[in-house]
């Protein structure tokens, strides 16, 4: 089998989701039995050319590791395909080192959003660690992983989730059914299953993670705390909201159990429970349940009152807590207290010059204070490869201003190509059902704009062809 190194000038015509995550690196030295490399210059400063050796490869992909830490990714890119170079050379394109750096190559590009050039890399390393083990080897992991996160990004869910289900089998085979390292592979499982729109498998993939986790943290129930705080989050991407809420109940109850109803621990999941009020689930036909919109505040009031009187509770986190029962008043409509709230947080980080930079980030700009997630790509563009010239990007530019109160209200909207005003209404709906915590200036809150939501999506040029004739006919039909 030849290996395929691929980049983006020969893989990767658009950049989609930058959210995919990054997959796992292999830190690891190429050669094991080598020592610690240390960084060279680079191969350019040679004197003259010379044979490759191994010291070579362990110095290079030394100075790899050292550019991802900098998260410099163009010169991650450039190291981690001279690595490749060098382990072909030195071992064979069919090497338990190609494979490792084609794995690392495959990540830096997944980072910059080359995710055709990262899943031919990919399954170029998947490829050669099956011919070496096989198909049930644990070292397919990490690959696999990688893929699924290129496939995540590239807009096929689909395909990702058949890849982390392998991934998944694999750690069982090697590990056990119920090993506790599998839990970031079913995260992104149900990653996957979320953007295939299949909720109810996602839910099913977070009940397993909740059942492994208890397993794992039988006698160490703080321990639990973290994957609960991150269960709850899934629960609220899926639209979960009852579930979610009581995720966060059951954190707040173990660490009340555990350190008392003071501890400042209590502050962030109170805080999030409360803010899980801002949403809410379609009402079903069996369904008696009402929530009025200051069902959050008791918990907000709670996390404010803690942070308060712990002593040595963080100046930021402080702040912060004050400001989402602020953001919560301007949801209630409270505005008084809202607007009181904010000049309070303004003149505690007005009181210490350290906290300038601060003050600005949190007050300087409205900032959305729940959103909604625009859909990314019109029907007929979802899920459709990119790389034959049929899938086009297109714009909407929301311009509005910020009230006092935390509302918008827009002056223009315009949209390129213009024939899409579904999108266009949809984005338009978006800002101004938002509410905004608003601009506080010399302590005071202010009107802020004109400002531009912009927002990209995809779309099919056939299905733009479909608008414009529609158009013409209809343009056609009103002149006769």
């Amino acid at each position: 089998m030849a290996v395929v190194l691929a980049t983006a000038a020969n893989a990767q015509e658009e950049q989609t989701d930058p959210y995919a995550e990054l997959g796992l690196l292999d830190e690891s030295s190429p050669v094991a039995e080598e020592g610690p490399a240390q960084p060279v210059p680079d191969a350019e400063e040679d004197a003259a050319p010379r044979e490759i050796t191994t010291q070579d490869m362990l110095r290079e992909h030394a100075r790899f590791i050292s550019y991802i830490d900098e998260k410099n990714y163009d010169q991650a890119d450039i190291s981690a395909k001279r690595v490749i170079e060098m382990a072909i050379q030195l071992h064979g394109p069919q090497s338990h080192e190609t494979a490792k750096a084609l794995n690392n190559l495959g990540i830096v590009q997944n980072s910059t959003e080359q995710y055709n050039a990262a899943i031919q890399n990919f399954n170029s390393a998947i490829e050669i660690l099956e011919i070496l083990e096989d198909r049930l080897n644990s070292q397919l992991i990490n690959p696999l992983k990688g893929l699924g996160a290129a496939q995540l990004g590239i807009g096929r869910p689909d395909l990702a989730k058949r890849t982390y289900d392998r991934a998944t089998h694999i750690t069982h085979v090697n590990e056990g059914p119920h090993n506790v390292e599998q839990v970031e592979l079913l995260e992104s499982l149900a990653e996957a299953s979320v953007r295939m729109g299949d909720v109810e498998s996602a839910r099913d993939v977070l009940d397993r993670i909740h059942i492994l986790n208890v397993r794992h943290f039988s006698d160490d129930v703080m321990g639990l705390l973290p994957s609960l705080m991150r269960r709850a989050s899934w629960q609220h991407r899926a639209g979960y909201y009852h579930d979610e809420r009581a995720t966060y109940r059951r954190a707040i109850r173990i660490i009340e159990d555990a350190a008392g109803k003071e501890d400042p621990r209590l502050v962030d999941p109170l805080i999030r429970l409360g803010e899980s009020f801002y949403f809410f689930e379609p009402m079903g036909p069996d369904s008696h349940r009402y929530t009025s919109s200051s069902s959050g505040e008791v918990y907000l009031r709670r996390a404010n009152r803690i942070a308060e009187r712990n002593k040595d509770f963080p100046w930021l986190e402080l702040a912060t807590t004050k400001l989402a029962l602020a953001d919560y008043y301007i949801f209630s409509s409270e505005f008084s207290r809202a607007k009181n709230l904010y000049e309070e947080v303004w003149n505690d980080l007005s009181s210490d010059d350290t906290r300038l930079d601060m003050r600005n980030e949190l007050l300087g700009d409205p900032r959305p204070i729940f959103e909604q997630t625009l859909p990314p790509a019109t029907d007929a563009a979802a899920g459709v490869s990119r790389r034959d010239g049929e899938i086009q990007t297109g714009v909407v530019n929301v311009y509005y201003v910020v009230t006092g109160r935390g509302r918008a209200r827009v002056e223009k909207t315009t949209t390129e190509p213009a024939e899409f005003t579904d999108m266009q209404r949809m984005v338009e709906r978006e800002v101004r059902r938002r509410m905004y915590r608003p601009t506080i200036n010399e302590g005071t809150v202010v009107v802020s704009g004109p400002l531009v939501f912009r927002h990209e999506f995809t779309y099919s040029r056939s299905e733009l062809e479909d608008l414009r004739a529609k158009n013409e006919s209809a343009a056609a039909a009103s002149e006769q």
